[in-house]
C-alpha cells in the first residue's frame, strides 16, 4: 500500500513526525514530505536523517497556498500540525482556533482538491468534555474533519482521525521536564499527585495512526485502549529509575485549563463505539438534517454507559509504570546514567 507512494506529514518536525520517520524512512515509500513553519528544525532533520526520499516544505497550515503547494502529488497525509500546550492556548485562544480549526480546514480542502487518497487527523483526549481552549479547538477540529468527510463517496478520498492521550517523553511533555529538574538538582514540580493521565509511547501513537490509516472509513475516529497512572506514581517511577528516591517533590497546583482526569471516549461515544480489540472505532452519525425520516438502528442504551477515562481504565502501579517507561530509549539511557534530551 505504501510502495512508491508519497506521504505528507503536517507538523512533521515534531515528536510524531520524527517517530514516523524512524519507522518508515527505510521502507518502500517513494517520498516523505515534512511540512512545518520551523526552518531550524527542518534543517536539523535534514542533517540528522540525510535521506534523498525526505523532502521539506516550509509553510503554515493557516496559509492554504503553502498547504496546497505541499499537497500536490501526495497520496497520503498525516495531519499532526497543532498548538498543543494547554496554558498557552488558554492565554491565546484565537491562535489555537487559527491553527487547530482553520488550519485543519485548509489541510482537508487542499487534500480533497489534490485527490489525496487518505488523510488521518490527529486529535487528543482533551477534545472529550473539553474545558480548556486547546481541547475546545481540538473538538472543533474533529467536527471539521467529520464534516469534510461527508459527501466524499466516489472522490477516492478517505478522511478519518485518531484520538490519544499523553504521549510519554514527547517534546514539551512532563517526563523530560521531571528528568531535567532532577538532573539540575531542582525540586520536581507536580500539579496534583492524584491527577491521572493516559500513558502511551510514541510507537503506540504511530501504531494507532497506521491502524486508522488501514481500517478507517470516512468520519471514523479511532481510540487506542491505554493504561493510566497518577502523577504521583509517574514521579516515583522516574525517581526510582534514576536512583533519586529522596529527591524533593513540590506540589504547585493545577495550571490554567487542566483537568483532574482525561477521557478518550464520551459516554455517548462509548455506548455506540465498535470494540475492535485494542482499539475503539467511533463512527460518525450518518443521518442528514431530515430527522423526521425513520432510520433503523440497533438500540443504544446511553444511560447504562460511562465514559472511558483515565480514572476508570487500567491503572498502573509503580513497577508497571517503570516497565512502560523503560520501553522508551530515552528513559533507558537516563536510567543508565546518560545525560540526554528527549529529542535525542
Amino acid at each position: 500500500m505504501f510502495k512508491d507512494k508519497t506521504l505528507l506529514i503536517t507538523g512533521g518536525t515534531g515528536s510524531f513526525g520524527n517517530a514516523v520517520l524512524r519507522r518508515f524512512l527505510d521502507s518502500d515509500l517513494g517520498e516523505i514530505r515534512i511540512f512545518s513553519r520551523d526552518e531550524k528544525k527542518q534543517d536539523d532533520m535534514r542533517k540528522r536523517y540525510g535521506s534523498p526520499k525526505l523532502k521539506f516544505y516550509i509553510g503554515d497550515v493557516r496559509d492554504i497556498r503553502s498547504v496546497a503547494a505541499a499537497m500536490r502529488g501526495v497520496d497520503y497525509c498525516f495531519h499532526a500540525a497543532a498548538l498543543k500546550q494547554v496554558p498557552s492556548c488558554e492565554f491565546h485562544p484565537m491562535e489555537a482556533v487559527r491553527t487547530n480549526v482553520l488550519g485543519t480546514e485548509n489541510v482537508l480542502e487542499a487534500a480533497v482538491t489534490a485527490g489525496v487518497k487518505r488523510v488521518v487527523c490527529l486529535s487528543t483526549d482533551k477534545a472529550v468534555y473539553p474545558i480548556n481552549a486547546m481541547g475546545i479547538s481540538k473538538a472543533m477540529m474533529e467536527k471539521v474533519m467529520v464534516a469534510a468527510s461527508r459527501n466524499l463517496e466516489g472522490t477516492g478520498t478517505v478522511i478519518c482521525g485518531t484520538r490519544y492521550g499523553n504521549v510519554m517523553a514527547s517534546r514539551g511533555s512532563v517526563i523530560p521536564l521531571f528528568v531535567e529538574q532532577i538532573l539540575a538538582g531542582k525540586p520536581i514540580t507536580i500539579t496534583d499527585p492524584a491527577m491521572t493521565r493516559f500513558m502511551m509511547t510514541l510507537d503506540d501513537a504511530v501504531e494507532l495512526v497506521l491502524y486508522a490509516f488501514e481500517h478507517g472509513r470516512n468520519g471514523d475516529i479511532f481510540v487506542q485502549k491505554a493504561p493510566a497512572a497518577t502523577v504521583q506514581v509517574l514521579t516515583h517511577a522516574i525517581l526510582g529509575l534514576m536512583n533519586r528516591k529522596g529527591h524533593e517533590v513540590r506540589v504547585i497546583g493545577t495550571r490554567h485549563g487542566e483537568k483532574l482526569y482525561e477521557a478518550l471516549l464520551s459516554r455517548e461515544e462509548r455506548a455506540a463505539a465498535e470494540d475492535m480489540g485494542a482499539y475503539f472505532r467511533v463512527s460518525p452519525d450518518g443521518r442528514d438534517l431530515n430527522y423526521g425520516k425513520f432510520v433503523e438502528q440497533g438500540e443504544i442504551n446511553i444511560s447504562a454507559s460511562e465514559d472511558y477515562n483515565s480514572h476508570n481504565t487500567e491503572r498502573l502501579d509503580g513497577p508497571a509504570m517503570q516497565t512502560l517507561l523503560l520501553k522508551l530509549d530515552y528513559m533507558r539511557r537516563i536510567a543508565n546514567g546518560e545525560v540526554v534530551h528527549a529529542e535525542d
